[in-house]
């Protein structure tokens, strides 16, 4: 299997680097493409092939892979165009906002094509992607797309119209995850940690939270009720979060992304 990603910037380099830590593909099988030359040094010590030309990249590619700006997404596809063989090639667009039929418009024609969102913790073999296939793909080529998405995380196959809903959820949604880290880990050096030892504490709550959920499938609730004892300090904790608008805020943060 040969990949060629087109654009290794945050996203770009995340997935590319996943790649090859999950061993999903060998280097020497993965072309990474981008314009800007300090980044593509960034891949030589990888042992990835680079290329400042986009039309390149795409040459030998079983999956091709375009993540870059929604902006870019024409610039770059009109690049391609002429070399990219839709019968046999697989093409994956990254791009927040780029529908199926602006690929297909862009492209002059209807590819093997998939949208994809990933979030960055496909760096780390963690990621939670959405692919939507296009209304042609066949399902052997969806099985490989989402083989390779598989190997760094956790895939799901939706509707195009659910896209934008799970990109606020789990693109976005790991900045969010971020901020209350940072929050948390604040709070752990005002009640008398150093500000590593809090946030190691606190990565390591999550940690323990999301494998309890994951392992018995239980709701948050559920498991929140076990820990929380009447007069106790955790509902004490709660209270005082949803006085301040925990839930609210979460729920209008998430919806603010639709």
């Amino acid at each position: 299997m040969k990949i060629s990603i087109i654009g290794v910037g945050a996203m770009g380099g995340s997935m590319a680097r996943g790649f090859l830590k999950m061993g999903t593909v060998k280097a020497e099988d993965v072309t990474v493409a981008d314009a800007a030359q300090t980044v593509l040094d960034g891949f030589k010590e990888t042992g990835v092939k680079t290329t400042g030309n986009n039309a390149e990249a795409v040459k030998g590619a079983d999956v091709v892979f375009v993540v870059v700006k929604p902006w870019i997404v024409e610039k770059v596809l009109g690049e391609i165009r002429d070399v990219m063989d839709c019968e046999r090639q697989r093409l994956v667009v990254v791009a927040a906002g780029v529908s199926s039929a602006d690929v297909c418009r862009m492209l002059g024609q209807s590819p093997k094509g998939f949208l994809a969102i990933p979030n960055t913790a496909i760096s780390e073999g963690c990621s939670m992607t959405f692919l939507v296939p296009f209304a042609s793909v066949s399902e052997e080529d969806t099985a490989v797309v989402k083989a390779l998405f598989d190997a760094v995380g956790m895939t799901m196959v939706v509707e195009e119209k659910q896209l934008k809903a799970g990109t606020t959820l789990a693109s976005c949604g790991i900045a969010y995850v971020m901020r209350y880290v940072r929050a948390a880990s604040e709070a752990g050096v005002e009640i008398g940690f150093k500000a590593d030892v809090a946030k190691l504490i606190v990565l390591q709550t999550m940690k323990g939270a999301v494998e309890l959920l994951q392992a018995n499938g239980n709701h948050p609730e559920a498991e929140i009720d076990k820990v929380t004892t009447p007069g106790g300090v955790t509902i004490r904790g709660l209270n005082e979060m949803e006085h301040a608008g925990f839930t609210s805020a979460v729920i209008r943060g998430i919806k603010a992304g639709l």
